[in-house]
């Protein structure tokens, strides 16, 4: 069976995040890790060369496949944020149509400026993805 592709690599954080060259782009990745962080009460982990995820949590499919992946996280993305919602959006369509201009995907939620969405209601939708993958996984 294949290993994940995405897997925690030993870059630093904060270096990643300083090296974003856009100022508005670092510092809105630097605020939503901060948010992250708080959230979830783990430090920020690199994953792969792109993403910053946060906490873990250990699945195992019925089909024997298992491994470790992150409870959430985000990209810095050229186009948008991405910040990852691992459970997905199922429960979410209140605090969606509250939150402001995005695009979902599968587990994505696509930002292309933090100006552009109200970030408690972010904050409460991370919170949300936390407290769901956690109940779901206890060991997280």
């Amino acid at each position: 069976m294949s290993a994940n592709k995405t897997r925690p690599s030993q870059a630093n954080v904060a270096d990643f995040l300083a090296g974003i060259a856009d100022p508005s782009r670092r510092q809105d990745a630097q605020r939503v890790a901060a948010m992250m962080a708080e959230v979830t009460g783990a430090a920020g982990r690199m994953w792969g060369p792109t993403i910053v995820g946060f906490g873990t949590y250990h699945y195992r499919y019925a089909s024997g496949r298992e491994g470790d992946f992150f409870l959430t996280g985000f990209a810095p993305r050229a186009r948008a944020l991405t910040v990852y919602v691992m459970p997905g959006f199922d429960d979410l369509g209140d605090s969606l149509a509250r939150l402001g201009k995005h695009a979902t995907g599968k587990s994505c939620l696509y930002i292309r400026r933090l100006a552009n969405v109200d970030f408690e209601v972010l904050r409460e939708i991370v919170a949300r993805s936390v407290r769901r993958m956690r109940a779901q996984y206890p060991s997280a």
